[in-house]
């Protein structure tokens, strides 16, 4: 009874490897599991388009506007440091007056401007605030509902803050660390740091807040006459509308623009302001424009609630609309698309090259170990300075991939026989048994030097001429510009082991050709962006490297019996190509063979 017991447990077991085997032969990789997610996204979508539950819409129940299209309008503009405002009369409040002003109309007629100087009280220099009311009603109705000639129906307002109210910038902590001060703002500012440099300060006590003038005020009237369903109003409109609680429908909306008023366009208040401009205009907006505006503040607030927006970057995205050329907007678009997916290409084939790479014969197992202490000193920089996590975390990425390429390039070991487990590199065998490693020692030796002297420099003249937060921050600034700007001479290595065997078969070409386009991408952005010129001309230095590659991929002819980054050499080929050869042969011959037994036997 024990033998067929033992043989059902081996057909289990054997039963179980096969469906595990099977399993992980059927696994889906990345690129299956991306398209599988948008996949089942779009088959959501439309599901709930067609299948999901509707509201009736029953005709009783749309909400209209209550304004006709072209209809006259009245408008009223008050400044009242208070929120709600019902003081009419007060004449001095009242800044700005039109009349018939036709609504919904494009033309000439429906667009108004005006500008005057306003000069604060004193609560308002001292964090006061100040609001602009705005009324409209038909001409020659009042806006007044303590007026007898007041029609509910016929008057509406809004009202929105002219004082914004921001936190105020970080003090500048950088000082010179060696004590020499260059003026008294750099004098005031060393005196609130702490002795200790090694370590920074933190932000105490609550944050700060300054307030500012709006200089420009944009009024708009939503071109809006849609039938809306009183219980479905979209989300994102909701808390514009003005719906009449009498008859349900609603009033014109009125929008306050704020879309193009740049941080650096505000006026910050306090007791040497006399008088300030405002600058302000009345004019119409398409239902369209009013809803792209506000998807796109929403999108702006959603990033910088994740973190993947810092302050500022809304502003300067904006100022390129602003002041860019269309066609060049429109071109660098196009361009940076190239970029991105030249960049997910090299990447891609990166990380393809070192997977399937056999033999460090050839490759420069020095510069990576280099390139992985550049990526983790740009990482370190860019911890030290708030960046945005969606940054930190792609550096992060790549300091991982470039330590994962060490272990490809080298053997990595524990050795515990300290008190302190150390890790510990060593050359693989096709890498030390041969002249690369000779060549790549003599190269790096060299191009130390070169290096390290250039480093020192830069960093006594940072210490010098250039404040910073700490000597930590200087030494991360410090090796952060030398990598950005002597990056480069990692890449001259290779260049000499190539030159010394008299062969460039052990590249990974297909990587290095889109970096190549990337690095011409990059040329072309140097000529259409604003740049020094000493930075511009840093741009192109990428370039000669890269030519010199390809110069010697020209003069170095191909060497069969070196192995590709595949494992696969020339003359494998060649011979798999021969074998494919003999087994046609065979099989015609074979052909043959059987034709003429067929004829004979008939």
């Amino acid at each position: 009874m024990a033998q067929p017991a033992a043989q059902t447990a081996t057909a289990t077991a054997t039963a179980t490897a096969t469906a595990r085997q099977g399993r992980q032969q059927q696994q889906p990789g990345f690129g299956q599991t991306v398209t599988g997610i948008i996949r089942m996204a779009v088959f959501w979508y439309f599901a709930m388009k067609f299948f999901s539950p509707k509201k009736p819409s029953d005709p009783s129940h749309l909400i209209s506007n209550l304004f006709q299209k072209g209809e006259p309008l009245d408008m009223w503009l008050y400044l009242s440091e208070q929120e709600k405002f019902n003081d009419f009369s007060n004449e001095d409040a009242l800044v700005w007056h039109e009349a018939n002003v036709p609504y919904a109309v494009w033309g000439p007629a429906s667009t108004r401007s005006h500008s005057l100087k306003y000069y604060p009280s004193e609560a308002v220099k001292h964090n006061g605030s100040l609001y602009a009311h705005v009324f409209f009603a038909r001409s020659g109705y009042p806006p007044d509902p303590s007026d007898p000639e007041y029609e509910p129906n016929f008057a509406f307002g809004r009202t929105n803050p002219v004082v914004t109210f921001l936190p105020k910038s970080k003090a500048d902590k950088r000082k010179s660390l060696l004590g020499n001060s260059k003026g008294p703002e750099e004098e005031e500012q060393a005196a609130e740091l702490k002795d200790d440099t090694w370590v920074e300060a933190k932000d105490e006590g609550p944050v700060e807040w300054v307030s500012y003038w709006k200089p420009n005020i944009t009024i708009n009237l939503v071109d809006d006459f849609t039938r809306y369903p009183q219980n479905n109003i979209p989300q994102n409109i909701a808390g514009y509308l003005n719906v009449d609680p009498a008859t349900g429908n609603y009033y014109p909306t009125t929008f306050f623009n704020e879309f193009w008023l740049l941080r650096d366009k505000l006026i910050p208040l306090n007791d040497t302001v006399k008088e300030l401009p405002l600058n302000l205009e009345l004019g119409p907006i398409s239902t369209t424009k009013w809803q792209l505006f506000l998807q796109i503040e929403q999108s702006f607030q959603v990033h910088r609630s994740y973190g993947s927006m810092l302050e500022g970057e809304a502003d300067e995205l904006k100022r390129v609309f602003l002041e860019g050329n269309p066609y060049l907007l429109v071109v660098t678009m196009a361009v940076s698309v190239l970029h991105s997916v030249f960049d997910f290409l090299a990447f891609k084939n990166d990380i393809q090259f070192w997977n399937k790479n056999k033999s460090m014969e050839g490759l420069s197992a020095k510069s990576v170990v280099v390139n992985f202490i550049c990526q983790l000193i740009v990482f370190l920089y860019l911890l030290d300075n708030d960046t945005s996590w969606m940054i930190l975390a792609s550096s992060g990425i790549g300091v991982c991939i470039e330590f994962w390429k060490i272990g490809k390039a080298m053997h990595i070991e524990i050795d515990r026989s300290g008190r302190i487990p150390m890790l510990k590199f060593r050359d693989r065998e096709s890498y030390a048994k041969n002249k690369t490693k000779e060549y790549d020692d003599l190269a790096m030796k060299y191009l130390s030097y070169v290096l390290f002297f250039l480093v020192a420099c830069f960093s006594v003249y940072s210490l010098i001429y250039e404040r910073h937060k700490s000597w930590y921050s200087w030494i991360l600034s410090s090796l952060t510009s030398c990598v950005y700007m002597f990056g480069f001479i990692m890449m001259c290595p290779q260049l000499f082991i190539n030159y010394k065997l008299k062969s460039v078969a052990h590249l990974p070409w297909r990587q290095m050709t889109y970096k190549f386009l990337n690095t011409i991408i990059d040329d072309l952005f140097a000529f259409v962006i604003k740049m020094p010129m000493l930075h511009r001309l840093s741009v192109f230095r990428d370039d000669v490297i890269f030519l010199i590659y390809l110069y010697q991929r020209w003069i170095y002819p191909v060497d069969k019996k070196r192995v590709n980054e595949f494992g696969f050499g020339g003359e494998d080929e060649d011979q798999s190509n021969q074998s494919l050869v003999a087994n046609d042969v065979t099989a015609a011959q074979d052909g043959d063979a059987r034709t003429d037994g067929d004829k004979k036997t008939n």
